[in-house]
Formats: C-alpha cells, sequence, structure tokens
C-alpha cells in the first residue's frame, strides 16, 4: 500500500517526507526511547515535542494513561533534523515554522534536499542552484544535507534491530519477563 492509494493509513497524509523511504504498517514502530536514542535527544525532550504537536508520532499516539507512542522512521528523521537545528542554535520557534513549511513543500527527493540558515531562519533547497544563490546572498551560513541525516537514521535503526530486536517492542518484553 502506498501514499496514493485512497484506502491507504490515514496517517500518510501528514507525514513529513513520503518517497523514497520504506512503506509504513500502521501497526509496526518504534517506541519512544528507540526513538529518542535514534534521533540524539533525550526522552524528555521527544514528550515535549509530542505535546507541543512539534513532531507527533504517526503510526500510534499516546491515548491515555500507560500507552505507548509509536514513532515511524520518517517521524525519527524529523527528530534528528529538529534536534541538528536546534544544535547550530535556530530557536524552537523557527524550528517550528521550517518543519511546517516542509509538510507544506510535500518534499519528494530527499536525498537532494538541504536545509539552510542564516542563523536566525531555515531554507528549503532542492537543488545546488538554490544553495549557491543563498549563500551569494549572505543568507546561507550552514547547510543540514537531508540525504545525509536519512542515512545516519536508517544506520542507527538497523542497528539497534540487529543487536537488539526486543527494544523495538520493550513493553511486550517487560510484560513477557513479568509472567515467566
Amino acid at each position: 500500500m502506498n501514499a496514493h492509494d485512497a484506502d491507504g493509513p490515514k496517517f500518510v497524509a501528514d507525514l513529513l517526507f513520503t518517497d523514497g523511504l520504506p512503506e509504513m504498517d500502521d501497526e509496526v514502530g518504534y517506541r519512544g526511547a528507540v526513538a529518542a536514542k535514534a534521533a540524539g535527544i533525550t526522552y524528555r525532550q521527544l514528550d515535549y515535542w509530542a505535546r507541543t504537536e512539534l513532531v507527533e508520532p504517526t503510526v500510534r499516539g499516546a491515548s491515555g494513561s500507560g500507552s505507548q507512542r509509536l514513532y515511524g522512521f520518517r517521524d525519527i528523521l524529523v527528530l534528528k533534523l529538529v534536534k541538528r537545528l536546534l544544535d547550530t542554535g535556530i530557536s524552537l520557534q523557527q524550528i517550528r515554522i521550517a518543519v511546517d513549511q516542509l509538510r507544506a513543500a510535500g518534499i519528494r527527493d530527499l536525498a537532494g534536499t538541504t536545509l539552510m540558515s542564516d542563523g536566525a531562519s531555515v531554507y528549503l533547497c532542492t537543488s545546488n542552484d538554490e544553495v549557491i544563490d543563498l549563500v551569494s546572498r549572505g543568507q546561507g551560513v550552514f547547510g543540514i544535507a537531508v540525504g545525509k541525516v536519512l542515512r545516519e537514521v536508517e544506520s542507527t535503526l538497523i542497528d539497534f534491530d540487529a543487536q537488539a530486536p526486543e527494544v523495538v517492542d520493550e513493553l511486550s518484553a517487560r510484560r513477557a519477563a513479568r509472567t515467566a
């Protein structure tokens, strides 16, 4: 099932990125602790960003006491991009605007996308010409290649799965250990 199927999962329309990534099953995702580790953030940041709707889990949101959010690959990619932007000194308010613009733009080619910033604003560049133009006007001080971040997230998640597949579903592992 893909993003173009009329009967597809409802979360597809709200995704930041859709092309070139693995298809998602609405029953499969990464728990908060794994998503936070893969993105290089704390669980507290993850929780805050979900509660303030900066980056919400698309596989399954929290639905009451004891429920677990499940984050998809794309969610973790966005978390890591937000973290990178924060690390460069961009305000959370500007990052929120950038994430909203990315969602609205419906970015198609992740490997060729670069987020550029002058330290105050974030610009989306989808070609080398746009990057050069931005830098020549003095608006681009640094850039984040989205394709590189995508590969980092993918590699991190593969490592998590290979080292400890049970970590992905830690709640089930704890329940099984209690009943054993």
